[in-house]
């Protein structure tokens, strides 16, 4: 809230959250795997970098705004100059957790519940955050101009 001195925006950051859990459950079903502690530090982990997206393209948004572009072209402009490193950081996290995953090494089926979370909270969410947040921007900021 004191960062972006607003009661509203905090909560459509924080909006993207929930998002991850769609990754998570579909992740542990494909692989047949339980909730565990593991898995449940997973989650924690996969809270920092969902959030840490939303903050850059809530600042993106709020910073066009503030250069006096109408919303629409704002949030356009925002999800298009995030998009590349997003789903860089996105893929490149995936890429270094799926031989853990996937369980490629020997002893490493103790921490593939971490890797398995990671692997579909942050591919669902990171999807769904590009959508959902600037989405949520738009309705909560009614007093600002559409064109």
């Amino acid at each position: 809230m004191v960062q972006f001195r607003s009661f509203r925006h905090p909560l459509v950051v924080m909006s993207a959250v929930p998002l991850q859990f769609i990754g998570v459950a579909s992740a542990l079903v494909i692989a047949g795997k339980y909730l565990s502690m593991p898995a449940l530090l997973g989650i924690i982990l996969l809270v920092g970098v969902v959030v840490n997206n939303s903050i850059i393209l809530a600042e993106f948004v709020l910073a066009r705004l503030k250069e006096g572009m109408a919303m629409d072209e704002a949030l356009r402009d925002a999800v298009a100059t995030r998009f590349r490193p997003v789903m860089m950081t996105a893929f490149s996290t995936v890429a270094g957790m799926l031989p853990l995953a996937l369980e490629l090494a020997v002893g490493s089926e103790r921490f593939s519940p971490i890797a398995t979370v990671i692997v579909g909270g942050i591919l669902a969410s990171t999807l769904l955050t590009l959508v959902i947040v600037p989405v949520l921007m738009k309705a909560t900021m009614p007093g600002v101009s559409e064109t």
